[in-house]
């Protein structure tokens, strides 16, 4: 009997996730799932001639934030975009369920300061069609998305679910709060949540600048929490630590310790300084300590610097916090350039000096660390194209600097690209030795989030193109870089019927030009509910991307297919 397929992709090289050398080979495809990779001699449905394009697993971003986009649109932007196959949301411990009636608008304004997502979207865009968490997986399982999506259940909103009031005021948990938290966590485990997410960073505030209802909770009421992924025997512990403010000894305590308790694997975000000490290395040390006596530590890294886009379109820049400013801040571009493009107006605001507000938008006058961003974007730039080392080279302000560049000419949409971290010494050879490290994880995509500040969903497409080819410096191999991308991610969230491309395994596959592989600039769109603004980035090269045997995108376009779909809980590897 002759074997027969739905999908063939046929000649390709195969980077199969596992690090492995590049191979060349068929892949065949049956009810979303990859039944054979070699030469295939059967009957296709449909065929694609991959000879010459370079075949890899679907990529997997364990941080990001569309627990909302998820809700109100169909297709998970721009992770999407950049060959990702899967999503996890619920990061930082920040999200809307559990969540009763009452505590909509809080909830909304927790993330509006956090994650930078405008309230008016939220209010506008989530249905709010559950209570439980269990509900919400329900309500994300009914909807139609591009990609997969998997769910940690969130600190935050399980804290004000139990304690109400108390919960937002950070008061301590009592016995009864813990217990109840502790059943609630195992019952969205048994829904499908794919583990507990929590911050402890200072900057992580509400809109009216209060420190998040997780933040320093007690490590009692989190190995409470743990106790429930102890019980389960399942589930995944993400962490934000306050390590910029704090000790990397410290901070990882509190990880280390719920984390024996819960018997389970761990994750937090880890980056560097620009300058100072190389303090990381007490983190990576401790992981590695841990990781020796049988736990499981993996820190994530970005694999570019920790940035965030300025501009007049969006939502922080050099003269944000400034008065002049903020009173023509909420007008549309076009009638804020009556005002900037005014001299009169424009030498008053470079005199003002900024008041204290956002934490995020006080550090985009760290002028040295501030860049214009080009087209295509630079994120290695020199320290000689800082603003601060024109302002010394020009003998002007550096205020005067970036106005002229963010006024771009006369249509103010110049952008401004603040290496906030992970640049050490203007450099990313840190960032080089952070990704080879045996425990770190790839991460911190953060799309979905920071909607007019940052664009970091791109990174697969950056790590494909600079870190493999067009960097001067240390590079990666392409089977090494897919890997980080595909199977170490995956593998790290217990999501293990995916990221490699073997017989059995998922059949989430991006077929891929890397000689046309490019990446363009951010953008601004305004396609949020309410004509929310928010910044997207194109890629040209991803010939193909392939969830569950469907072709969502191809030749860089979306094909409106939508075989996204909810994963509930940890995933085996096929049998």
């Amino acid at each position: 009997m002759t074997e027969t397929c739905d999908l063939l992709i046929r000649g390709g090289t195969i980077v199969d996730g596992d690090g492995g050398e590049p191979f060349t080979a068929d892949v065949a495809i049956r009810d979303g799932r990859i039944v054979s990779v070699g030469a295939f001699s059967g009957e296709a449905k449909v065929v694609i001639d991959a000879a010459g394009l370079t075949v890899t697993p679907g990529f997997v971003d364990i941080h990001t934030h569309y627990d909302g986009q998820a809700v109100w649109s169909e297709e998970l932007s721009p992770s999407s975009s950049h060959g990702v196959t899967t999503v996890v949301i619920g990061n930082c411990g920040v999200g809307f369920a559990p969540c009763r009636a009452a505590d909509h608008d809080r909830l909304i304004r927790l993330m509006e300061g956090v994650e930078d997502i405008p309230g008016v979207v939220m209010a506008e865009g989530l249905s709010w069609d559950w209570e439980s968490f269990p509900d919400y997986l329900n309500a994300l399982d009914a909807r139609r998305h591009d990609i997969d999506v998997a769910a940690l259940l969130p600190h935050s909103p399980l804290r004000v679910f139990v304690m109400g009031e108390r919960g937002a005021r950070r008061e301590p948990a009592r016995a009864e709060d813990l217990e109840q938290m502790r059943a609630l966590t195992r019952e969205a485990l048994d829904a499908g949540a794919i583990g507990f997410a929590t911050s402890r960073l200072l900057i992580h505030r509400t809109k009216a600048g209060e420190n998040i209802p997780s933040y320093q909770a007690d490590v009692e009421e989190l190995k409470a929490i743990a106790g429930a992924l102890r019980d389960a025997d399942t589930g995944v512990l993400q962490m934000v630590l306050d390590a910029p403010f704090q000790s990397w000894s410290d901070e990882l305590s509190h990880l280390l310790e719920v984390a024996e308790t819960a018997g389970r694997p761990a994750t937090f975000t880890l980056g560097t300084p620009n300058g100072g000490e190389p303090v990381w290395q007490d983190a990576l040390r401790i992981c590695e300590e841990a990781n020796e006596r049988g736990m499981t530590i993996s820190p994530q890294v970005l694999p570019r610097p920790v940035g965030m886009i300025c501009g007049f379109e969006l939502s922080s820049h050099p003269f944000s916090l400034c008065p002049s400013y903020e009173a023509i801040a909420g007008l549309p571009l076009e009638e804020q350039l009556v005002h900037l493009r005014d001299p009169a107006f424009r030498a008053k605001l470079l005199a003002q000096a900024p008041h204290e507000g956002n934490p995020l938008a006080m550090m985009t006058r760290n002028w040295d660390w501030i860049f214009p961003l080009s087209d295509p974007p630079n994120y290695e730039p020199p320290a000689e194209s800082s603003i601060g080392a024109r302002a010394r080279r020009r003998n002007a302000a550096p205020e005067e600097i970036a106005y002229d560049l963010l006024m771009n000419g006369g249509d103010g949409r110049g952008m401004l690209y603040a290496t906030l971290g992970n640049y050490y010494r203007n450099r990313l050879d840190t960032v080089h030795d952070l990704i080879n490290h045996p425990a770190t994880v790839m991460g911190l995509g953060d799309g979905g989030a920071h909607y007019a500040a940052i664009c970091d969903a791109s990174y697969p497409t950056f790590l494909l193109t600079y870190w493999t080819r067009d960097r001067d410096g240390p590079k990666l191999s392409v089977a090494k870089a897919v890997q980080a991308l595909s199977s170490r991610p995956a593998e790290t969230m217990g999501l293990r019927d995916r990221g490699r491309i073997a017989p059995g395994y998922k059949a989430d596959i991006n077929i891929i030009d890397l000689n046309g592989l490019h990446l363009q600039a951010p953008y601004v769109r305004h396609d949020l509910p309410g004509g929310g603004r928010r910044l997207d980035q194109k890629a040209t090269g991803f010939v193909a991307t392939i969830v569950s045997g469907e072709v969502i995108r191809r030749s860089d376009e979306a094909t409106g297919a939508r075989p996204g779909r909810l994963v509930r809980g940890a995933q085996a590897v096929p049998a």
